[in-house]
This record gives structure tokens, C-alpha cells and sequence, in this order.
């Protein structure tokens, strides 16, 4: 019996010999990851426990971007608390206000490599399963415990197989298939299992389409979402971040799965969830025309230069209607630049958008874009919780960014063909 690529990366990195779905495993860990959210208190459990030295100082990186610039006292507390750590124990990858989301920069740095196991202190680690990596996030004292050993205790996931088939239609993307694919399992049909994307739709995708889709994989429950690295993998590796020393890993043809899930998204529409889970999906024609007071494009999920260009299509030479807030907010300040080089803040600007440093207050609520009572907005974010983004009676409408573009020159949620 043959593995899969979860299974084969997990093995690589433990000393049991052969593994099975529900082992125990200890694994070894090539990179770690921590913010200014779960990170205090990963620190403050590090040092309960007595560790001396992080376990090695060039594998971990620490990314403030949650509350960051900082939004009050106790935010400027706990981002003194990380500038602190990394002072003392010698962090180097050590990144403050405005650098980026971590789920970005984690990948632009090269700390990301296909067939790497990385543990972050934030659920959307799984992103970087998109490059192919066993990528999954876990509690600040696992974090800690990592920090200190390198080590870490996993459960073998169970492994689902999900196979798109068909010609994606134009504006569907990584997004609208996330989104489709939770509302077709639900939010806890993957719960603690691998979501392993494949298909002819797959290999055809962007690589920021595929991080997107991982990204979202905890959305359903998953431990984490994986696609096997291709020849775009290779090529992004090699000339966007400059990598080509890495393990590529395969599922092999008689791997087991608990299950295998095929779609044809060849008559697929633009999906939207609407509230209050990633799991209610709709194709956008299903509510168009719902007014909005807001609309947000970026994030960890669709904050990518491709999300960026995706947006400027649509609101090149178009405004934003006057009851809209749009805000923008770059993935990393690298996109940021390449935004403004190629003229995209411009067209955002004379839209009649605002650009947001780059961040993630936005998404959870946090700072910069709060809900009032009964607002509601459309995100290109990765959840629509009650609550999510502000007053727990506002509604968030999560889709692609041609969607909420589009959405932000109606004044109601919009299929992109209303406004091209």
C-alpha cells in the first residue's frame, strides 16, 4: 500500500518506519512561525519551562501583523514583548508593523520550501501546502514546546482526495472553489484530516490560486491542505524566490483515502459565502443585488499581487459608489511596491478606494474596518463568523476579488460581467 504526499512528508520527518491514519507520530521541524497575537503567550510558556535557546534561531521567524501598527496599549505591549524575544534570543527573521501578513511573507523569504514540515501559531499555516510543505497551525504551548525543541507530537491525519475536473470559467479561481468545496463537505467535513487538491482545474491553477485554496482548507476542519509541486511550483520556486535545493513528493497511484471527491467546475460561477459560515456557498447570481457598506480586497487569502491585478481590472476607470468604504490592504509591503510600480494603487485610488498597510486588521475585526451594528460588507477574507469583523449583528460575504470589485462599484453585491 502506497502513500500519499502528507503521509510521505510526515515519514520523513519521524523515525517510525511506516505510519498509518490515528499514529502518534514525533516529527522533526524544518521552520516555525509565530505573531503578535499567539506569540506572547509562547513566550511567556518558553520561559516557564525553562528553555535557554530557541532550537535554532535561522528556522523560526517572527511576523507582527495582527494589531499592528499598533492599535493600543495592549497591542504595543505584546508587539514589545516579541521585539524583546527576538532581541534576546537572536531572531534574525524578525519582521515589525507594515512588513506583512505572515502567511505571505513566510513564502516571499523562501522560509517555505515544497516537501518542508512547518509549524506556525496561527490556523492559516495551512496556506503554504499550496507549494506543496505539510504546513498546519498549533496552540502558543505546542508553540512553545517547538520553540524550544524542534520537535513536535502529531496525530497521522486521514486523507482526502478532491478532484476538479473540467474548464474553469473566466472569474473562478482558487477562491470559488474553496468556497464551493466547504459548502459541498461543510465546515467540519475534514475535520483533522488532509485535503489533497488535484485535478486537471489544479494543475492549471496560479500558484496564488493553489496558496488560496490552502489557506482555506481549515475553514472545513482540515489539518491541512496540500497540492503536489508541478513544473509552476519549480518555476516559481526558482525565479520568484530564487530556490531550487528542496524535496518534491508525490502521492503514489495506490495511496490509501478515506475518500475522494471529484467536481466538474466547468459551469462553476463565482462563488459566495454568506453568513455565518465559509460554508454556506452561493454563485454570486444567487444574491446579487444585496446592498453593502463595505467592501475589503486583501488578506492572507487574496492579498497576492494576481488578487491586486484581479481588483485593477475591475475598477480601472470605474468608482466606487458613494455608500461604499473599499479598502485595500496589500499582502506584504514587496506586493505593495510592485503595486504601485505597475500603477494598480493609482487606479485603487482614483476608484475612490483606501489602501491599508499591509496587514490583518481588517479581516478579524481587529483595527481599520470595523462593522457598525447591521453593516454589511464583502471580503475576499477567509471567514464570516458572527462578529467577524466588527457589531455581531453585521454580515460579511466572503468571494473573489473580481466579485467584491465589482460589489464596490454597485453598492450591492455584483457578478464582475455587470461592470466589463
Amino acid at each position: 500500500m502506497g502513500y500519499t504526499i502528507t503521509e510521505k512528508i510526515l515519514l520523513d520527518h519521524t523515525q517510525v518506519k511506516n505510519i498509518k491514519p490515528g499514529d502518534i507520530i514525533q516529527v522533526d521541524v524544518d521552520f516555525i512561525m509565530t505573531n503578535d497575537i499567539s506569540g506572547p503567550v509562547s513566550v511567556k510558556q518558553f520561559e516557564k519551562m525553562g528553555a535557554k535557546k530557541v532550537f535554532d534561531i535561522e528556522r523560526m521567524a517572527i511576523i507582527l501583523d495582527h494589531f499592528t501598527p499598533n492599535k493600543d496599549l495592549s497591542a504595543a505591549e505584546a508587539c514589545k514583548t516579541m521585539r524583546n524575544f527576538a532581541e534576546k534570543y537572536g531572531i534574525k527573521n524578525f519582521y515589525d508593523a507594515g512588513s506583512g501578513i505572515e502567511h505571505v511573507i513566510m513564502h516571499e523569504k523562501g522560509y517555505v520550501k515544497p516537501g518542508d514540515l512547518i509549524i506556525g501559531g496561527d490556523s492559516h499555516t495551512v496556506t503554504y501546502g499550496g507549494l506543496g510543505a505539510f504546513s498546519t497551525g498549533v496552540g502558543s504551548t505546542d508553540l512553545a514546546g517547538v520553540m524550544a525543541l524542534g520537535k513536535i507530537w502529531l496525530k497521522v491525519p486521514s486523507q482526502l482526495r478532491f478532484v476538479y475536473k473540467g474548464k474553469i470559467p473566466e472569474w473562478v479561481g482558487g477562491k470559488d472553489l474553496i468556497i464551493y468545496t466547504i459548502g459541498q463537505i461543510g465546515t467540519d467535513g475534514a475535520r483533522y484530516k488532509t485535503m489533497e487538491f488535484s485535478g486537471e482545474v489544479i494543475k492549471g491553477l496560479e500558484i496564488e490560486d493553489r496558496l488560496t485554496m490552502c489557506n482555506m482548507a481549515i475553514e472545513a476542519g482540515a489539518k491541512n491542505g496540500i497540492i503536489e509541486p508541478d513544473d509552476k511550483t519549480e518555476c516559481y520556486m526558482r525565479e520568484e524566490i530564487g530556490i531550487t535545493e528542496y524535496r518534491v513528493y508525490k502521492s503514489d497511484d495506490d495511496a490509501r483515502y478515506e475518500a475522494t471527491f471529484e467536481f466538474d467546475v466547468s459551469n462553476l460561477e463565482p462563488q459566495v459565502a454568506v453568513p455565518f459560515s465559509p460554508g454556506n456557498a452561493k454563485g454570486v447570481s444567487e444574491v446579487t443585488g444585496i446592498p453593502i457598506d463595505q467592501v475589503v480586497i486583501g488578506s492572507c487569502t487574496n492579498g497576492r499581487l494576481k488578487d491586486l491585478r484581479e481588483a485593477a481590472k475591475i475598477l480601472k476607470n470605474n468608482k466606487v459608489h458613494p455608500k461604499v468604504r473599499a479598502i485595500i490592504f496589500p499582502g506584504s509591503k514587496k506586493i505593495y511596491k510592485q503595486a504601485l510600480k505597475e500603477g494598480l494603487i493609482d487606479i485603487f485610488i482614483n476608484s475612490g478606494a483606501m489602501i491599508a498597510i499591509p496587514g490583518c486588521g481588517v479581516c478579524f475585526g481587529g483595527h481599520m474596518g470595523v462593522l457598525a451594528e447591521g453593516e454589511r460588507a464583502v471580503s475576499t477574507t477567509n471567514r464570516n463568523f458572527v462578529g467577524r469583523m466588527g457589531h455581531k449583528s453585521s454580515e460579511v460575504f466572503l468571494s473573489n476579488p473580481a466579485v467584491a470589485a465589482a460589489s464596490a462599484i454597485k453598492g450591492v453585491i455584483a457578478h464582475p460581467e455587470e461592470v466589463v
